[in-house]
């Protein structure tokens, strides 16, 4: 990706290397499936080794840890992916509500969070092994840039561009909120049984991977940021975080009706179909058949 023209986004807090000991939750609770297995343990145990590991480290330093040169560079280029972001839904936002009068007006950018190993976010503890996040209740990203490292070494998606898709995806999330597509699943949590509930939890996975894809194809036209093979980083990015091969990988097969995110065809078909179209509108995953998507 070309970025060295992009501007940095300010809505963002750094929390790396600082902070104090929480209890560590799950959002994204098949990357942490993934990291488990790659390491051969019981995931409680794992990450309550890492908690200690993390609280230890944060006393021997005083609570704040210097961040590497790596550390500071991915830290620079969320800030650019970000400020990416930010540029292309705030053209495009406005002119997608003219078109749609349940669109809100304007564009309400997120903050990022960056953080080293956990943190508190308003959707509860946060920890590394749980992956990217967006919390609706804060409207905030959290990103620890040490995943990019997971998605290098164990899921074999690494590059630029996949690191991107992973962030696009999470604004994506952020793009749901501003829309009532989160709340509405939200909603239905409350009333639907488990398996009815995972489907409106795939929709809404697979939406955001769309309004990445919308994301690019934008910031492509504004800025051209892509290079050579960014697209095929991108398609690996989303075919590594299928359902079907996350659960093959971690315990040798894969039940559907526990599916949260979606397949791997499914993740690269929508995310393809945003980047094709560009258009918002055309992403409603949940005006679909589910046997469809």
């Amino acid at each position: 990706m070309k970025l060295d023209n992009q501007r940095a986004s300010e809505n963002v807090e750094d929390r790396r290397g600082v902070g104090g000991p929480v209890a560590v939750g799950g959002i994204g609770v098949l990357i942490m499936a993934l990291i488990v297995m790659f390491m051969g343990g019981d995931p409680q145990r794992v990450l309550q080794q890492q908690q200690q590991q993390a609280n230890q480290g944060q006393a021997q330093a005083g609570g704040v840890a210097e961040m590497s040169p790596q550390d500071q560079a991915r830290g620079e280029f969320a800030k650019r992916v970000l400020g990416l972001t930010e540029d292309v839904w705030g053209r495009v936002f406005p002119a997608w509500s003219q078109q749609n009068p349940d669109i809100p007006g304007q564009y309400r950018a997120p903050t990022m969070v960056l953080f080293s190993n956990q943190t508190q976010s308003g959707c509860g503890a946060a920890s590394a092994a749980a992956g990217p996040f967006y919390c609706p209740a804060d409207q905030k990203v959290y990103l620890d840039t040490q995943f990019f490292d997971v998605m290098e070494k164990r899921l074999k998606a690494g590059g630029d561009f996949a690191y991107a898709y992973v962030i696009a995806h999470e604004v994506g999330h952020h793009i749901q909120k501003l829309t009532g597509a989160t709340d509405m699943v939200e909603r239905a949590r409350r009333q639907l049984p488990e398996e009815e509930f995972n489907q409106m939890s795939v929709r809404l996975e697979l939406q955001a991977d769309f309004y990445a894809g919308v994301m690019f194809h934008h910031s492509q036209k504004m800025k051209q940021i892509l290079e050579a093979g960014d697209i095929e980083e991108g398609l690996r990015a989303a075919a590594a975080i299928g359902d079907d091969k996350l659960q093959t990988e971690s315990q040798g097969y894969a039940r559907q009706e526990t599916f949260t995110h979606g397949t791997s065809q499914q993740r690269v078909s929508w995310f393809m179909a945003g980047l094709k179209s560009g258009e918002p509108e055309q992403g409603n995953t949940f005006k679909i058949p589910y046997g469809q998507l």
